[in-house]
């Protein structure tokens, strides 16, 4: 923990690359993503990507610093930010845009990077339509102890924005105070994927790639725990969810009532 709070930490983001390590696979075809479709790029307002992560249909999980636009110190407004569920070589299996987002409120987007913004360095994204769950299944939060030390990340990143890459096998380094290092292979655009750990047939979401440095010679990475933050996220979607338009018509008599449609109507990401 010294080592973590004495180093300066650089969000993934924004900064050099951490050093690669071995076992990444590239998910070039069909059969190779399969099961991976609910991991996504998250093409940001044509200035970069990050990756993201289906934990419903219509919600994706990701890191906090990928939502602001560091011009206005605001989140991204909505539809400038799209998520391509299972992008590889300019194909997708779904594109939707993103029209909310919730980060926590102790997030500072414009803060120095350090283990206090490290611990809520997580977004939720709402999509303006659901993601079929024929076409990508959505991962579930872990919970729990973690049985052994190998974990697994699946990212996009500088060198391989046009498919995911996956790290089968990666080691969680430590685990504490709400804090994760681990030395999964990460960098640029890797900022928002998820840390893997396997619970039965399929990984459960463990943490998010939030920053990245080097201790002692060793490039690490860092995340936070989750389950309590995803859960306040959600509640925040459901409070500052616009209810749907009415559309009222008046009767006469006589009168019939034919169908209408109503739209939904988006709060401007971050509003409230």
């Amino acid at each position: 923990m010294k080592g973590l709070i004495a180093l300066a930490l650089a969000a993934l983001l924004v900064t050099p690359a951490l050093a690669q390590n071995s076992g990444l696979r590239r998910l070039t075809d069909r059969d190779d993503l399969f099961g991976w479709e609910a991991v996504g790029r998250l093409d940001i307002a044509e200035q970069g990507f990050c990756t993201g992560t289906l934990i419903a249909p219509d919600l994706v999980l990701t890191a906090a610093h990928c939502a602001f636009d560091g011009r206005t110190g605001a989140h991204y407004r909505a539809g400038e930010i799209t998520f391509r569920a299972g992008f590889r070589d300019g194909t997708s299996v779904a594109d939707r845009r993103v029209v909310q987002i919730v980060t926590p409120s102790e997030f500072r987007a414009s803060g120095a990077v350090s283990a206090e913004r490290i611990r809520v360095d997580v977004a939720l994204m709402r999509l303006d339509d659901p993601v079929p769950t024929a076409l990508a299944d959505p991962f579930a939060l872990h919970s729990g102890d973690v049985s052994g030390s190998e974990i697994s990340v699946s990212s996009y990143g500088r060198g391989r924005a046009e498919a995911i890459s996956r790290q089968r096998a990666c080691q969680m380094l430590w685990r504490q105070q709400g804090l994760i290092a681990f030395d999964c292979d990460v960098t640029f655009g890797s900022s928002g994927a998820a840390i893997l750990a396997r619970e039965g047939s399929r990984g459960r979401v463990l943490s998010l790639v939030s920053a990245g440095g080097v201790v002692d010679g060793r490039s690490i990475g860092y995340g936070m725990e989750l389950a309590d933050t995803v859960a306040t996220l959600k509640q925040k979607l459901r409070a500052n969810a616009p209810a749907p338009a009415a559309n009222i018509r008046r009767l006469q008599v006589g009168g019939s009532l034919s169908s209408g449609t109503s739209g939904a109507k988006f709060l401007r990401p971050g509003g409230s």
